[in-house]
């Protein structure tokens, strides 16, 4: 470290320490570093204090670290400290954080293989990159590309593109993406499609050179140099290929884990293939020349799916079946060569056994004797001066001439594959230059390193030294352009190293010189090596325990070569006696083309020699002589490696070169991971080190003066700025920095060594710094003030508060003593009278208590006084009762003793009675009564049962027998009574009998008593119960209600999914509507291009004709032909005859081969075409099937509804019947009434009654029977509308084409063609009807269904209020809704038979007039196609004259038709026109014109008119096809047009908003609706081409002024860049601002409302401004790492907000065009927030719902600090979006499709406007018109 950056070393500041496992470490200074201090006090990142120990003799301090804002640059250079810590760290950061595997390094692109596959490599990205500025993207192998492609076509020097890197870096895909590029961006000359074949070629090249090793899956074994060709116009017309240096060794030998070449895996993968049966494969284990590496699968690669990606990539480049099945037969008999085993016959002989199976197999495939082969493999022929010997060899020497036949018989292969592969891609046009691509090996070193390594090596030395050379010269013009004065860089000059490689005597040199000894051998080369460089140079070594291996000091490291093989990988010698015997082969061609020019195939590159072709290259052509032909093959591989390599550097000197260094990350292809220590070893091999030193050797920092003064600005004073910013910085800088070496200043930039910038940096930071502690310092202080405000404030008010809160205390105590006083006296007054009251009571009580004292004892006295009275009267009484009641039991007892006395006297008399008859009579008598007396009891007991039996109802049964039996023995009972009326005998008996009756109504009583328990018992468990079924009731009621809910909400449910699913699959068919009409325009599109294609073919044969001399005249190819097959001619009459002779001529001359691809091109559109139809077919049945089930569902659904409802309607017709017969029962009762008596009051009320009553009914009737035969009619209607589209399809007419092949005239060759182009545009308008039809079947299916579904909800509605009314009113209600319903239906029927009867009667009209042309033409006896009309009009219906106002039509001649569409269209200035006339003029003029043709009915001026106009139409916009406003009048008046068309058609869909006077003026004859398909065909094509001519002018605006330019000033800031210099963001006079695309937006508005455009179409030409300004502005964005800063998404948020007030100043917010602006705003939004938590994870994912997760990703990881005060975003926090964002179903496309164009339509929009008030200007030149 240079001694003049010391004063950087300070505290804080961050170093790199050499580390032995990372290699460079970064540490922390803790202690500032003074002048002479030996030890620097450091901190390690993780927190561990290193004392770092200087060098005591250089005392070099350690590397300065970058700020953390140089950090992750796109370019290297731009890097403060240059130097190899700094470099590695920032392609570590790059490449593990930010997932960013290229970085430039000057003009060097490192890429760093990321064992991964990215989506940054698409179509779209290549669009991205296409015509960008190397610095102005990120970096990207597109970017060099598209560099060196820009210089091939500015500096007209040829390119070439190096790639070098270790195996595994990546070199052969970085040469295939850069080959991609070219192919896709410049496109193919020819017919052949050369680009597809450059492609098709590397899968070819990669099976037959590239193989496994253990670096890399793909490694190719082989150097190539790729030329691909460019003519004039820069597109690809062929490719040549150069390859170096076939590791030929790999055939026959493989380390472990290593494979062979990927073909022979594949052959063995395939083996099972018909077609491969004969060549008798196997496994790849079953042969020796692929089982040694143990691992024959390689992981994720399907080798049969490569064999046949092979095949057909030889298919494609012309190579034949038969000549792939001969390469395949070749290589197979390799790997049994390989099988072939040898024995010891002797110590100096060997022998293949007979009939050795591979060798009988090799023979056979190679058609040669087994004998002589089997022969030669074990012997050899040794010639001398006389005589000639044949020797047999060893084992070892027979095993290897066998290898070395098989790597002989690969070579040559690989040679002839090359060759042919050359011839597929060469071209027989001129070459005007070309790009090399450049895939070679890069710098290696293994353990054991041989002749291949030592080739290697020694060509990247040579590569190195032209890559030094070349820096070096970029170098030195970057000062001699900016006049700097500059001294001689020392750099590392490696032509010593190269010098004792290929000077003479030098090591190759010495090979071939020891390979030409007879007994040369490797020690005896080695020795002489020794001897002579040893000493003499000290690059060359020699080690220390070996004597067969040498040192080389290379530019990268020390290599160690083991002399070993070297000799005989020189010579790679061949018995020549085999290769005789494979030439003798008489069965295979290929082997002997193979070997038959055996003298000049030996070198690689001759091939390539052969095959010119190149005018710019000035390289000078080879010496080779006619007699050098039969030496050639004595060149030794050395020599021959030399000569090809010399060959290579003189091509590439020749060209200007671009440069890919490839870096492998680590040895164990992880994915993203990153291993210091080879990252590394390679940077220093690849030169990458080396350019920084170089760069940083002198001024490695450039800025210009404005972005010098924007960036250090802020180090400026005001009086520093002047006017002048040159002399700004100058003065500035010369203050800034005190040593005048630091720095240069140039023309344009200022030079600064290395170190300056961050020196600067760190003086802007200070400044910033104490800028913000200086806001600080102020902000604090104003806080800490109005802190000091507030609390001075706080503690007046607090003051304020005390002491009026102390004054109102005191007020308080003053109030409280004179109240205390107050109330003192009071209390006293109080107390004192208190006292006398109590006085007073107590006197008063005392008296009352004496005098109540008194008064009770007085009470007393006189109460027992009167209690004694009391006392003394009750015992009075009780003595007087008790002596009565002793004396009346006295009387008592006396008087019975006398009645004892005298009863006994009469019973004694009475016994002597009872003797005696007459007492049995008294006593029968007596007996009579009892019984009556029983029997009346009886009665009343019955009546009580019966009483009890009707209560007890349920006991009815028991009771009635036990009433039975009562009733018989009562019956019995009155037997007995008058037995004993006759026998008085009985009574003892009956008595008897009374008793056991006695008993039993005792019985009956207890069972009535049980009965009524019982009967008590069941009702209180009947009640119960029925209490239980109240609540089972209850229970039942409200699961019934519960039931009723669900369903009711199900149904709801139900009928939300089918609306919403009604909506999706409504929203599916919109979406696929849109995707048809997308894909319809795109149709158009293709066709009109090659329309286009034709017309410039045509006229650039036309000028090869005319023209003498050929020149070359380069045209965009935007300016083509429109015209379609309506071929008019509008030029002069004068010019006619020569145009057509000019087109004679070129017809005559042109190539079959175009009107051959043009004729396929039409049969593909064609057949693109039907399968438009039959996907409009399929997307039709799937409706009608999505619509049937669900109708299907609806009725399922409603079933339940249908039948309560038919239920409900049977119930109406029985009722209905009923009240029928109850109107004619009142109709004849009135009518009786009537009759009796006519003059009763409300007579005539009732006749009119029934009148009423009549007529309903037979209207009634009526009706219904209109409903039945409609509903028939519907249904028939609706089947046949199903079936039409078959119907249609099965009557279609089917187009005929006539084989173009067949045709040798070029007339009839263009009239067939023609003839297609009918045919395309009838399957164009047959397609249009169809898909209308089916448009408008579906909008009547959808009418029909909502009106259905309205109908059902106003019946039900209906029938529910009718279930709530009584029968009468309900019967009277549905008479009334049948009767307005089936009115309501005969109203509509009424009004479609007007409908037929007028179009019967304009059919009619047409049919007369049609009838009487052919009485008139049958009349005159004229002949007269269809097509055609007679000289003279002969049409007998004039125009009416029946008003003499205008009528609205413009009358004009045939022979003024020209001239019509020559002022009206082609002539025609559109700005004066939108200015001064009304808007559509020339549209409104051309369909009065067609108004008149129509009305005279001639068909064929119509078709000539409408074919002129759209033909001009096309014409005016080829000619003027860039002009915005020319698009647009266009555009306008052809839409003005064909609603014109549509207004006045006669359609009633079209009419309903015309005047009785514009249905008046429709077209009567003719149906134009062919031409509205037509015309509304030219209105695509003219928008398309709007918006494309828009795009044009708004693309170089766009990036400008919504990402570089600052609108918001002083936000954004510049970071220093490095050599790839970015476009800058200040504004510049010739810079677009956001301002001038706002103008341009206003520009395009006014201009389409000038010209009348449809407001819907503005709005959808505004929607694609805008979503090509939000695509481009985020497909940059996404691609410019220095874009994505926080302020630059300030920045964005305010251009958008202007463009969104702009469309708010327009009326245009609903237009959708803000909304395609949401992928923009979200990718602004994401740049601002905070990235940090995973609530701002959580937030961005909710937040970027527009975005893709590549695309928010790719935003995180290419976020950027502008400032030092920033942070960038962690790698977890990025992890974590992944992780949130894994489930999101989207494309993984990384960039929005910037081509892409929305569906355009043209709502109708009728015009007011009357025709017959219209006035045409003279200005028009149109006098001629005649008003009608």
């Amino acid at each position: 470290m240079n001694q003049e950056l010391d004063f950087m070393f300070v505290k804080y500041a961050r170093v790199w320490i050499p580390d032995v496992e990372e290699v460079w470490k970064s540490a922390e200074l803790t202690k500032d570093y003074r002048q002479g201090d030996g030890v620097l006090q450091l901190q390690l990142e993780d927190g561990k204090e290193l004392e770092y120990k200087l060098d005591p003799k250089t005392n070099n301090l350690p590397h300065l670290r970058n700020p953390d804002i140089l950090v992750g640059e796109n370019d290297l250079t731009a890097l403060s400290y240059l130097h190899e810590p700094a470099v590695l760290h920032n392609l570590k950061v790059r490449f593990i954080d930010s997932k960013l595997i290229y970085t430039y390094c000057g003009i060097v692109l490192v890429a760093i293989n990321p064992y991964e596959t990215l989506p940054i490599y698409g179509t779209d990205i290549i669009n991205a990159y296409s015509g960008q500025n190397m610095g102005d993207m990120d970096p990207h192998i597109f970017a060099v590309a598209e560099e060196a492609y820009k210089q091939m076509a500015r500096d007209e020097r040829n390119q070439s593109i190096i790639v070098s890197g270790e195996s595994g870096a990546g070199k052969t895909v970085s040469a295939k993406y850069a080959m991609r590029y070219f192919a896709t961006v410049s496109g193919s000359a020819s017919e052949a499609n050369v680009e597809e074949k450059v492609l098709a070629s590397n899968p070819i090249m990669e099976s037959i050179g590239n193989a496994k090793t253990t670096r890399n899956d793909n490694s190719s074994r082989f150097g190539k140099y790729i030329e691909i060709g460019f003519d004039k116009k820069y597109r690809i017309i062929g490719a040549n290929m150069r390859t170096y240096l076939l590791e030929k060794s790999r055939v026959v030998f493989q380390a472990d884990e290593e494979r062979n070449y990927h073909i022979f895996y594949q052959l063995c993968a395939s083996a099972h293939l018909p077609e491969f049966k004969a060549l008798k494969l196997g496994k790849a284990d079953d042969f020796h020349y692929t089982k040694q590496g143990r691992n024959p699968v390689i992981d994720g690669v399907d080798d049969a799916k490569e064999m046949s990606t092979t095949r057909n990539a030889f298919t494609l480049l012309g190579v034949n079946e038969s000549y792939q099945l001969g390469l395949f037969q070749i290589l197979a008999s390799i790997l049994h060569l390989g099988n072939v085993e040898v024995k010891d016959r002797d110590s100096d002989s060997s022998i293949i056994p007979p009939n050795n199976g591979h060798l009988s197999v090799f023979c056979e495939l190679m058609g040669v004797t087994y004998q002589d082969m089997s022969h030669w493999l074990c012997h050899k022929k040794l010639k001398t001066a006389t005589e000639t010997y044949i020797k047999p060899i060893p084992k070892l020497q027979a095993i290897n001439a066998r290898d070395a036949l098989a790597k002989h018989i690969y070579a040559k292969l690989f040679n002839w594959i090359v060759d042919h592969v050359n011839k597929a891609l060469h071209s027989t046009v001129k070459q005007h230059s070309f790009i090399g691509v450049l895939d070679i090996y890069g710098f290696e070193t293994f353990e054991i390193n041989s002749f291949e390594q030592f080739c290697i090596n020694y060509a990247n030395e040579k590569l190195q030294q032209q890559f030094n050379m070349h820096v070096f010269k970029l170098e030195q013009e970057e000062y001699m352009k900016e006049q700097i004065p500059w001294t001689l860089i020392d750099f590392y000059d490696n032509q010593p190293c190269i010098n004792l490689i290929e000077a003479k005597m030098g090591i190759l040199d010495l090979l071939d010189e020891e390979c030409k000894m007879p007994k040369g051998s490797d020690d005896s080369w080695a020795q002489k090596l020794y001897n002579t460089h040893l000493k003499t140079c000290a690059l060359f070594e020699k080690p220390r325990m070996s004597n067969k291996a040498f040192i080389i000091q290379h530019f990268a490291d020390k290599v160690e070569y083991q002399c070993d093989g070297f000799l005989e990988k020189n010579k790679d010698t061949v018995n020549e006696e085999q290769i005789h015997v494979l030439k003798a082969s008489k069965k295979f061609d290929l082997l002997v083309e193979l070997f038959q020019d055996e003298e000049k195939a030996t070198s690689p590159t001759g091939a390539a020699l052969a095959t010119g072709g190149r005018t710019r290259l000035s390289v000078k052509p080879g010496k080779n002589k006619a007699g050098q032909a039969s030496k050639e093959h004595k060149k030794t591989v050395g020599l021959q490696f030399r000569n090809s390599l010399q060959l290579l550097m003189e091509t590439l000197n020749a060209t200007t070169p671009h440069y890919v260094r490839c870096i492998k990350p680590n040895d164990y292809k992880y994915a993203f991971t990153f291993d210091p220590k080879r990252a590394v070893q390679q940077l220093r091999a690849c030169g990458v080190l080396e350019t920084i030193r170089i760069s940083a050797a002198g001024f490695p920092s450039r800025w210009t003066y404005q972005e010098f003064f924007s960036r250090y600005r802020v180090l400026m004073k005001q009086k520093d700025v002047l006017t002048d910013k040159k002399m700004t910085c100058k003065n500035v800088l010369e203050k800034l920095v005190q040593d005048p070496d630091k720095y240069q200043f140039g023309k344009t930039k200022i030079f600064f060594r290395a170190g300056q910038v961050a020196y600067l940096e760190k003086l802007r930071a200070d400044k910033l710094r104490a800028a913000c502690i200086r806001i600080q310092k102020t902000i604090r202080c104003w806080l800490a003030r109005k802190k000091y405000l507030r609390m001075k404030h706080a503690a007046t008010t607090i003051q304020r508060y005390v002491r009026g809160y102390q004054a109102r205390c005191l007020a308080k105590f003053l109030r409280r003593t004179r109240a205390a006083i107050i109330i003192q006296k009071y209390q006293r007054m109080y107390v004192q009278r208190t006292c006398y009251k109590r006085k007073q009571a107590a006197a008063l009580v005392m008296q009352c208590i004496l005098r109540a004292y008194m008064a009770r004892q007085l009470y007393k006295a006189l109460l027992r006084e009167h209690k004694a009275i009391i006392i003394q009267k009750m015992v009075r009484g009780w003595l007087a009762r008790q002596w009565y009641k002793r004396t009346l039991e006295a009387i008592v007892y006396l008087q019975c003793c006398i009645r004892r006395m005298r009863a006994k006297r009469e019973l004694k008399k009475l016994k002597i009675e009872a003797r005696s008859v007459e007492h049995f009579k008294k006593l029968n008598i007596g007996m009579e009564n009892k019984i009556m007396q029983l029997q009346r009891r009886i009665d009343d007991q019955n009546k009580e049962n019966r009483v009890i039996s009707e209560r007890l109802n349920s006991l009815e049964v028991s009771h009635a027998a036990e009433s039975e039996r009562l009733r018989v023995e009562l019956t019995r009972l009155r037997g007995a009574e008058e037995d004993a009326k006759n026998n008085a005998n009985k009574v003892t008996s009956l008595l008897e009998e009374l008793e056991r009756l006695r008993k039993d109504l005792q019985n009956t009583r207890k069972e009535k008593k049980a009965i009524e328990d019982w009967a008590q018992t069941y009702q209180d468990e009947m009640e119960k119960m029925i209490s239980e079924l109240k609540e089972q009731n209850h229970l039942l009621k409200n699961e019934k209600n519960d039931l009723n809910r669900l369903i009711k909400e199900q149904s709801q449910q139900w009928t939300e999914k089918m609306q919403r699913a009604l909506k999706e699959e409504t929203q599916q068919l919109e979406n696929d509507l849109n995707e048809e009409r997308s894909r319809y325009q795109n149709l158009l599109t293709e066709h009109l291009r090659l329309e286009e294609k034709y017309d410039d073919l045509k006229e650039e044969i036309t000028l090869a004709v005319n023209v003498p001399k050929p020149g070359h005249r380069r045209k965009d190819s935007t300016h083509s032909s429109n015209e379609s097959e309506y071929t008019y001619n509008s030029e002069f009459a004068e010019s006619e005859e020569g145009t057509r002779g000019g087109e004679d001529v070129s017809k005559a001359i042109l190539d079959m081969s175009l009107f051959l691809k043009l004729q396929k091109r039409v049969s593909e559109l064609e057949q693109e075409k039907q399968s438009l139809q039959n996907e409009l077919d399929r997307r039709e049945e799937q409706f009608q099937r999505a619509r049937a089930r669900d109708d299907e569902e609806h009725k399922k659904a409603r079933s339940a509804e249908l039948e309560y409802e038919s239920l409900k309607r049977q119930e109406l017709e029985s009722e209905n019947k009923k009240l029928k017969h109850d109107l004619n029962e009142m109709r004849q009762s009135l009518r009786g009434s009537a009759e009796a008596g006519s003059a009763a009051p409300g007579s005539p009320a009732y006749t009119v009654l029934l009148d009423q009553l009549n007529a309903s009914n037979e209207e009634l009737e009526v009706r219904k029977e209109e409903v039945l035969i409609l509903r028939s009619q519907l249904v028939s209607q609706k089947e046949a509308m199903q079936h039409k589209d078959e119907k249609a399809t099965m009557t279609e007419p089917l187009p005929y084409i006539e084989d173009v092949q067949k045709l040798t005239d070029a007339k009839e060759i263009s009239q067939a063609y023609m003839g297609l182009k009918e045919t395309n545009r009838l399957l164009e308008s047959q397609l249009q009807a169809q898909r209308r039809s089916h448009e408008n079947e579906v909008e009547v299916l959808r009418g029909e269904l909502q009106s259905v579904k309205e109908e059902n909800n106003r019946q039900q509605q209906l029938l529910a209020q009718n279930l709530q009314l009584p029968p009468e009113a309900r019967i009277e209600a549905s008479l009334q809704h049948e009767i307005t319903r089936l009115t309501n239906e005969n109203l509509d029927l009424m009004e479609q038979l007007e409908k037929q009867d007028k179009t019967v009667r304009k059919l009619k009209k047409q049919l007369k007039v049609f009838a009487k042309k052919i009485n008139d033409l049958e009349g005159g006896q004229m002949d007269v196609s269809p097509g055609q009309t007679a000289d003279e009009p002969v049409h007998p219906v004039n125009i009416p004259r029946r008003e003499k106002d205008f009528q609205g039509m413009l009358e004009y001649k045939k022979e003024d038709e020209l001239k019509l569409v020559k002022n009206l269209i082609l002539e025609l200035k559109p700005r004066g026109v939108a200015v001064n006339l009304i808007p559509g003029l020339p549209a409104y003029i051309l369909f009065m014109c067609l108004r008149h043709a129509d009305y005279i009915n001639d068909d064929q001026k119509v078709r000539s008119l409408l074919t002129s106009a759209i033909n001009s139409i096309k014409k005016i916009l080829k000619k003027r096809g860039d002009d915005f406003e020319t698009v647009s009048f266009w555009l306008s008046n052809t839409c003005r047009f064909l609603h014109c068309l549509k207004q006045y058609s006669g359609d009633e869909q079209f009419m309903k908003h015309n005047t009785p006077k514009q249905n008046d003026h429709c077209l009567s004859n003719f149906d134009l609706a062919e031409y509205r398909q037509v015309l509304s065909d030219l209105a695509i094509q003219i928008y398309q081409q709007l918006i494309k001519c828009m795009e044009n002018i708004l693309q170089p605006m766009i990036v400008s002024g919504m990402l570089e330019h600052e609108t918001i000033q002083g936000v954004s800031g510049v970071k220093p860049t490095g050599l790839r210099k970015r476009t800058s963001s200040i504004a510049d006079e010739g810079t677009y601002t956001l301002d001038s695309i706002i103008r341009q937006l206003n520009s395009f508005h006014s201009i389409m409302c000038q010209h009348g455009t449809d407001p819907e179409l503005i709005k959808q030409v505004v929607k694609q401004q805008f979503y090509v300004i939000g695509a481009v502005t985020l497909n940059n964005l996404l691609l410019r790492k220095d874009m994505c800063s926080w302020s630059k998404g300030m920045q964005i948020r305010y251009n958008v907000s202007q463009l969104e007030e702009w469309l708010r100043d327009k009326n245009l917010m609903t237009c959708g065009a803000k909304e395609t602006l949401e992928p923009l705003i979200q990718a602004a939004q994401l740049l601002q927030v905070k990235k940090k938590t995973d609530e701002d994870a959580e937030a961005i994912c909710s937040m970027c719902n527009s975005l893709s997760t590549a695309q928010i990703v790719k935003v995180l990881n290419l976020y950027t600090p502008v400032n030092a005060f920033e942070e960038r975003v962690s790698v977890l926090f990025i992890r974590t979006i992944q992780t949130r964002l894994r489930d999101r179903k989207e494309s993984p496309q990384l960039l929005m499709d910037t081509k892409l164009i929305y569906p355009v339509t043209f709502p109708f929009n009728p015009s007011s406007l009357a025709l017959e008030t219209i006035q045409i200007p003279g200005s028009l030149n149109v006098g001629f018109l005649t008003r009608v």
